[in-house]
């Protein structure tokens, strides 16, 4: 469901959705670094940054995960969000959502309030 996609990543601390390329798609980010990405035509893949070790572990081991086709594929894949469980698609957001964190300059994660 998107819209539990959505409320999910809203619900981050200081998320914010905004649509950077076009009309459809829909982009979130913290700290105006972006960590998830869906096309609001195509709602069946869905993007997001990953570590890039593990990001290899999961290709190998789930066929409902691939690089992500457009964007640099070391660091972000796109999942088939209807193959896969719940559990495991609200972890790797939450995986993407710190791996952008951690990469924030301490500067800025303190004025979010997040050190």
């Amino acid at each position: 469901n998107i819209e539990t996609f959505r409320d999910y990543c809203l619900s981050l601390p200081q998320v914010t959705e905004y649509f950077p390329f076009d009309e459809t798609t829909l982009a979130f980010r913290v700290g105006e670094k972006i960590f998830a990405m869906l096309d609001l035509e195509d709602t069946e893949w869905f993007v997001l940054k990953c570590n890039p070790d593990y990001a290899v572990l999961l290709r190998d081991h789930y066929p409902e995960i691939a690089p992500a086709w457009h964007m640099n594929k070391k660091y972000w894949n796109q999942l088939d969000i209807a193959a896969l469980d719940d559990e495991l698609f609200f972890s790797l957001v939450d995986h993407s959502y710190n791996e952008v964190l951690k990469k924030l300059p301490k500067k800025t994660r303190i004025k979010y309030g997040m050190e």
